[in-house]
Parts: structure tokens; C-alpha cells; sequence
């Protein structure tokens, strides 16, 4: 993927003429040229990897299918960011990927808070008899204890670079932050469509609602992605691996809509009572911040 940023030359005329555009075109437009040309440098990859996994247009994507095309997605999207901020003589601290000591400090709070929303939420299910825990796939954990982990750091910080640091930089530039929050929370969901529409539409309110408290946590954090990168990244990691190793059974006593539906905490009350608690925490840490200040 080395042939990113010569691609992002070839389409232009010059890298001056791709600066300027960079510098004077609307926000929407700088946006929409980032995410086309994330897709048009994935595409030639994705054909190859369809191609060799057997996979057919109109057919679902098999889990074990799902990952090698994700892979060189997530991959490629650092890299035009890169090549961006390169013509344009920035870098990824413009959208709050410092790497420092308080990034990793702020990761590891965020993480935290995110398996512990989610543990809250998830005791509160056993202790009303939704849902049961089965002891005997606990030994499935340690066979993914490495992989998971770093699949959600990986998700957490790619996507928090793309939506919470790109986006709303960039929308910030002529929206005010409650509208650019709105605005990259309203992408941020919708594009989870690509893979699962059958899922994925009834986590439609969540995805949005989550996206606007992983915004919060930037601004909690001062402008920074540590604490939005570790909250995502510890949601994706605590679901992961429930779902993985199917610690989890819900017994039928209540709707899908309080659970789940599709077993998918997301799309149910559960999920957003969750997402609500993490972002209830970030906002009471931000008024004692403001308060002490």
C-alpha cells in the first residue's frame, strides 16, 4: 500500500493544484473527495481478495470473508490522511493523534470506561434474569486473548482518526461543534450499512447517539483522541469477545428491544443505557474540570 500517496499525485496535475483545492474548497467537498478516494484505492484490492476468497456479488460476506477485506480498508485510510496532511504541511496532531504519555494515560481511562459501562449494563441484565452466563466457553477467552484486543485497538483508532479527528476537524472549520458532531455521527452510522444492512439499520439510533458521545470524550479531552480511541476500542474488545467465545444467552424474558434485537446491544435499551452511562461519566468528569478551573 505503499503506492498511496503516488496515487493521490497521479489524479492531480500537480500537488500544488491538489493544495489549493485542499485550502479553498467547502469543507463538504474536502470530505467527500477523502472518503472517494479511500474507495477508489481500496476497490483494485478488494476485487483481487473477493476474487481469491470465491465470494459473488449478492451473496453475504462470511465472517472468516469480512476480515481480509476490512484489513486493507482500515489500513488505507491512515495512509490518504497521511498523504492529505502531507500536500497540505500538516499532520495527524491537526485532528488530536498526539502520541505522547497523556494519549496512552487517556487510552487506558477510556478503555477502562468502556468495559466497565458495559459490564454495569450487562449486570444489571443478569441481575433481572434477561440473560445468563455460560461458564463452560470460558476457556474460548484465552484463545482470543491477543487477537481481540489488538483488532480493537486497531478498529478504535483508525475509526476515531477518520470520524472524530478528521471529520470534525474539518467540519468545525465552518459548523459549530453540536452541528459537526451531528454531522460526522450521522456518517459514522450510516456507513456501517457497507457490510450489514439487515443488522445494522435497527443500530442505526445507537450508532448515532455513540458517535456523539465519542465526541464528547475529544472534548473532554482536550481536543485529543485518547479517551474517545480507548472508550471505542474497549466497546469493540468487551462485545468481541462475549459474542466470540458466546459467553452470553439471553433467556426470552423480555423483547429484543430491551436486549438487543439480533442479539446486538446496540439496537436495543441495553446498549443505549450503556453508551448513556459512559457519556453521563464523561460530562459530570468535564463540569468538576470546568468547575476546579
Amino acid at each position: 500500500m505503499f503506492f498511496v500517496p503516488i496515487f493521490i499525485t497521479l489524479l492531480q496535475p500537480s500537488a500544488d493544484t491538489l493544495l489549493v483545492f485542499l485550502k479553498d474548497a467547502p469543507v463538504l467537498v474536502v470530505v467527500m473527495a477523502f472518503f472517494s478516494l479511500w474507495v477508489l484505492c481500496w476497490l483494485p484490492i478488494a476485487v483481487v481478495i473477493a476474487i481469491a476468497l470465491k465470494w459473488q456479488p449478492g451473496k453475504s460476506l462470511q465472517p472468516e470473508q469480512k476480515l481480509p477485506l476490512l484489513i486493507p480498508l482500515y489500513l488505507l485510510a491512515p495512509l490518504i490522511l497521511w498523504g492529505m496532511n502531507s500536500l497540505a504541511g500538516g499532520s495527524f496532531a491537526n485532528y488530536g493523534l498526539v502520541v505522547n504519555l497523556s494519549l496512552f494515560t487517556s487510552l487506558l481511562f477510556g478503555f477502562g470506561l468502556g468495559v466497565i459501562s458495559l459490564a454495569i449494563v450487562f449486570a444489571g441484565q443478569f441481575l433481572l434474569g434477561w440473560c445468563q452466563w455460560q461458564t463452560e466457553n470460558n476457556k474460548l477467552v484465552l484463545a482470543n486473548l491477543l487477537p481481540i484486543p489488538l483488532i480493537a485497538l486497531l478498529v478504535g483508532a483508525i475509526e476515531e482518526l477518520i470520524f472524530r479527528g478528521f471529520l470534525i476537524t474539518e467540519l468545525t472549520q465552518q459548523y459549530p461543534i453540536w452541528l459537526a458532531a451531528v454531522i460526522s455521527s450521522v456518517i459514522f452510522a450510516l456507513l456501517h450499512l457497507v457490510w450489514e444492512q439487515k443488522e445494522t439499520i435497527p443500530q442505526l439510533p445507537g450508532l448515532w447517539l455513540m458517535g456523539m458521545v465519542l465526541v464528547l470524550a475529544r472534548l473532554v479531552d482536550g481536543g485529543n483522541l485518547g479517551i474517545a480511541w480507548g472508550l471505542h476500542a474497549g466497546w469493540v474488545w468487551a462485545i468481541a469477545t462475549l459474542d466470540t467465545a458466546e459467553l452470553i444467552t439471553y433467556t426470552g424474558k423480555v423483547s429484543e428491544l430491551f436486549t438487543g434485537k439480533n442479539k446486538k446491544p446496540l439496537a436495543g435499551v441495553a446498549g443505549i443505557v450503556c453508551v448513556l452511562l459512559a457519556g453521563g461519566i464523561l460530562w459530570l468528569l468535564s463540569s468538576l474540570a470546568i468547575a476546579k478551573s
